[in-house]
């Protein structure tokens, strides 16, 4: 059975003035039909980028896609025509974005936002009773009287609950949540994952979770994928990936994630920064801030290793170093 989204060796590209810099190189990614996969790495590392490609949501130009297919249930999306596309956004695929307050329209109540999504993929379901089961089914109290409401009158939790009701008004097949949990307390965080949990459960949906916190994934991830530099630098299962990490760098994340129950020692922070696209080093691209780093690290152009079944690490000289255990 064909994933519900196939991305095969993605390549995107930034034009400027100066010339074009590639962000996303070389990318491939799958996600099945209700399989939850986690999309880990630093700022910078690409993932907003490839998850707004699913739907060809960057403007061309700058965004210049250089090579590769990204394939919903069959068909490339990066050869659809604009109408088709149309169909696809939130039809096949709905967006929850990392920052509500600036992804909802602050002059317009939460009806009438959320009744534009079902008069466009579901007008036979646009009305007021469609739009208050949906801020009910994410945890919304009061919905009778919310529909009323601006943004602003809301909590940042809520206004996230009120992106998923959005989302979820299409009745996609994958939900992309795009750092859902960013700028939220951790109770909050909490909730929101819960619910997304739930969700899944509920509707069957796929969804392609984006973060920078290994921290969230273990209790909603079929399967982590760990990007640096717009790279994927190891995939697999999600047990395999949190209990087992080959890579440096997704062990280095790992250590960098605070543990309930652990010593009290200072976490230890991945030196360095996250190399801005065009300025890549040679070679491995996480050499610079590799403390296992070898001389030929620096040189040798690295490709996905496959270690065990499924799991793959862009590395020669994954498992030979530990770098997981607390100080």
């Amino acid at each position: 059975m064909k994933p519900l989204l196939e991305i095969e060796d993605l390549r995107l590209a930034f034009s400027s003035g100066s010339g074009s810099v590639c962000a996303v190189d070389g990318v491939s990614l799958s996600v099945g039909a209700g399989e939850t996969v986690c999309l880990v790495g630093e700022s910078g590392c690409g993932k907003s980028a490839t998850a707004l490609s699913i739907a060809r949501l960057l403007p061309n130009p700058p965004a210049v896609y250089l090579g590769g297919r990204i394939l919903l249930e069959g068909r490339d999306v990066l050869q659809l025509t604009p109408r088709e596309l149309r169909e696809v956004r939130g039809g096949i695929v709905g967006y929850v974005f990392q920052d509500p307050a600036a992804s909802l329209n602050p002059v317009f109540r939460l009806r009438t936002q959320i009744m534009e999504t079902l008069a466009l993929h579901r007008p036979v379901a646009a009305n007021d009773s469609e739009v208050i089961r949906l801020l009910r089914l994410v945890g919304i109290p009061a919905p009778e009287s919310r529909i009323h409401s601006y943004p602003h009158e809301l909590s940042g939790g809520m206004q996230q609950r009120v992106m998923i009701a959005m989302a979820l008004a299409s009745q996609p097949k994958l939900l992309v949540a795009d750092e859902p949990t960013t700028a939220l307390d951790v109770t909050i965080q909490a909730q929101i994952m819960e619910l997304l949990r739930e969700l899944k459960r509920q509707f069957g949906m796929a969804i392609l979770l984006i973060t920078h916190n290994l921290g969230l994934v273990g209790e909603i991830a079929d399967r982590v994928a760990v990007m640096y530099a717009g790279q994927i630098v190891e995939i697999g299962p999600a047990t395999e990936i949190l209990h087992r990490p080959q890579h440096p760098y997704t062990q280095m994340l790992l250590k960098a994630v605070p543990m309930l129950g652990a010593s009290l020692s200072r976490l230890q922070a991945i030196p360095g920064a996250v190399p801005r696209p065009g300025y890549f080093p040679s070679g491995c691209r996480f050499h610079p801030r590799c403390p296992r780093a070898q001389p030929a690290c620096s040189q040798q152009l690295m490709g996905l290793i496959e270690t065990t079944s499924g799991h793959q690490v862009r590395c020669p000289y994954s498992g030979q170093f530990d770098v997981t255990a607390r100080a």
